[in-house]
């Protein structure tokens, strides 16, 4: 008995090898296809192949040749979201079935650590309530997929992996903040929602970028052979662009959430721009317009124990967020979630990863969703006015006013034309905050929270912290 199973497995592999259509991971069973969209289903077959396709949500059948090397590729019109269906590819006497396919709101999540993050957390390192959140995970309405890593030279087209529907089996291992950004939208929008997990921790931004991306950035060294690639992989510029994003380029998608920058902070001169050029590129890739792009701001953290001796003034990550915040603000259909408040001095991964999903949630629902009635976006500095040695912030994105929960506001400083700063004394107003200091008699400048690491102090009405900022550029 053991024989002939073994025989008929060594059957079923040739066969499979043998096969004359080959479909990428990203089209197995269980998947999730942007609703009332032309999506894109692309393969391989044997050259100049004739592959016929058939959708079981309309009964239309879409005809394409493959190209000399066999690569073929299509589009198929989705309709309103609902399931599950099949998709039968064939070729002549051969077919290939996907079954349990749904069609819904399908979102790339892509990242550094903060993203990759599962539910069940890392060693010694938990996810506040992931456990009882993966115990209550089983829905089947929410489709996961994560892609492995891969730190290459060049471009792939394809991965080990499945699609998965969601169970305390599939999401314990599945990025957090993706998670809570996924279950809450399907919860709110009641249509089926997929993921498509694409991080890697500890990843630069170059590493997300192809080198036409990088050619107006001298400081990214374009590795050429694989012994550049033996220190730090995941740091290399284009090699998780090579390695991760490239299969699954094109696929279509509603939008895109990001959580990234803990290892840029060094170098938070250049990620604005690096950022903008990112956005950009990608949005050309998948030409599929100014898709919706939202993205984590870094949470407070110490960063000088990285630099015990060396440490820089430019090394505050204070800095690289407010990169981030310019970003949100150049990048057209773009937005922030601020996390000021998840912040861990010595764990530069935070244990609350359910603000981080569930605003970035809040920025899908309102903005692309046009769900109203709820705040999504955090208290942005306006303006300050400078009156008798008082200085009055201002705040944007404010309705229903600000608040610090009563507690004493300490984390503002002002400074006079010397740009030395002095905590400032804070009272809190409906929708400002007046500054005072003793010793700063003509004030000039206000920074607030411009640390490494600090607790946030003031919050929306609806609970959204404030971001650090500051209003000099000295």
């Amino acid at each position: 008995m053991k024989k002939t199973i073994i025989a008929l497995l060594t059957i079923l592999a040739s066969l499979q090898i043998n096969a004359k259509i080959k479909l990428p991971a990203l089209f197995s069973d269980n998947m999730m296809l942007q609703q009332k969209s032309n999506a894109l289903i692309w393969g391989w077959a044997e050259k100049n192949a004739n592959i016929v396709i058939k959708t079981s949500w309309d009964s239309k059948t879409y005809k394409v040749k493959a190209d000399a090397s066999g690569k073929w590729k299509t589009e198929l019109k989705t309709v309103s979201f609902g399931g599950p269906y099949t998709i039968e590819v064939s070729e002549g006497n051969e077919k290939v079935t996907i079954k349990n396919v749904l069609l819904g709101e399908v979102w790339l999540c892509s990242g550094q650590s903060n993203m990759e993050m599962p539910l069940k957390g890392f060693q010694g390192q938990p996810v506040k309530n992931g456990n009882e959140i993966i115990v209550r995970s089983a829905n089947k309405n929410i489709r996961l997929i994560t892609i492995p890593r891969a730190t290459v030279l060049e471009p792939l087209q394809d991965f080990e992996g499945k699609w998965e529907e969601a169970s305390p089996k599939s999401t314990s291992n599945f990025s957090a903040t993706a998670w809570y950004f996924g279950s809450l939208l399907q919860e709110v929008l009641n249509v089926p929602v997929g993921l498509i997990h694409v991080s890697y921790g500890g990843s630069s931004m170059e590493a997300w970028m192809n080198q036409e991306m990088l050619k107006d950035f001298a400081s990214a060294k374009i590795p050429t052979t694989k012994e550049e690639l033996a220190k730090d992989p995941n740091r290399v510029p284009t090699t998780l662009f090579n390695g991760m994003l490239s299969p699954v380029i094109g696929y279509g998608i509603k939008g895109c959430i990001w959580y990234q920058g803990e290892s840029n902070y060094e170098r938070a001169s250049e990620y604005t721009a690096l950022m903008k050029k990112m956005v950009s590129s990608w949005r050309a890739l998948w030409n599929q317009g100014d898709f919706p792009f939202y993205f984590a701001q870094i949470a407070p953290f110490n960063y000088a124990s990285f630099h015990p001796k060396d440490y820089l003034e430019k090394y505050n990550s204070a800095y690289l967020r407010e990169a981030q915040l310019k970003a949100s603000k150049e990048i057209p259909n773009s937005a922030m979630a601020v996390l000021m408040d998840v912040g861990e001095e010595n764990n530069i991964h935070p244990m609350d990863k359910e603000k981080g999903g569930d605003r970035l949630a809040f920025q899908a629902l309102a903005r692309t969703y046009g769900i109203e009635g709820f705040e999504f976006e955090s208290p942005k500095y306006k303006s300050m006015e400078i009156k008798d040695g008082a200085v009055t912030v201002s705040f944007d994105d404010v309705n229903n006013g600000i608040t610090s929960y009563d507690k004493e506001v300490l984390g503002f400083e002002i400074a006079g034309a010397d740009k030395v700063f002095y905590p400032a004394k804070t009272v809190v107003r409906r929708k400002s905050v007046v500054l005072t200091s003793d010793k700063v008699k003509n004030p000039v400048a206000v920074r607030y929270l411009w640390k490494d690491f600090a607790k946030a102090e003031l919050f929306s009405a609806g609970g959204l912290p404030v971001s650090s900022f500051r209003t000099d550029e000295w």
